[in-house]
């Protein structure tokens, strides 16, 4: 790894940590939280004060690689968030707090954003 790269990780690193401190779930309002890889995104909504996840999703599962495989990685990000819009309303989660985890909001991180709002969830 160079130097570049390790700069940048913990560059993202302390930028999630500054924004963890204020950025908390609550059983009412949960968080959720953005992970996201060269190839993949994980998206998952988490409950801090009862240390519960209650809706995770990733574009690694076989079932979304089969219905949107072919797709470009944002258009695939608009896609896994309005999936974990659909899940989170399933388990009647209405609004959530958006931990971006130190990345951009831009991009995948932003495509998934709005794929969730366009699909009900609110933040």
């Amino acid at each position: 790894m160079t130097a570049i790269a390790k700069k940048r990780i913990i560059s993202r690193n302390a930028r999630h940590t500054r924004i963890r401190k204020t950025v908390i779930g609550t059983p009412e309002c949960p968080r959720l939280a953005v992970r996201r890889s060269l190839a993949n995104m994980v998206a998952q909504i988490i409950d801090d004060k009862n240390n519960k996840s209650l809706v995770q999703v990733s574009t690694t599962s076989k079932e979304f690689q089969s219905k949107y495989g072919e797709m470009t990685k944002t258009e695939q990000s608009k896609q896994l968030g309005a999936l974990v819009a659909e899940l989170a309303k399933s388990k009647g989660i209405e609004s959530v707090v958006f931990d971006r985890g130190g990345y951009i909001y831009h991009g995948r991180v932003q495509a998934l954003a709005e794929g969730a709002r366009e699909n009900g969830l609110q933040f």
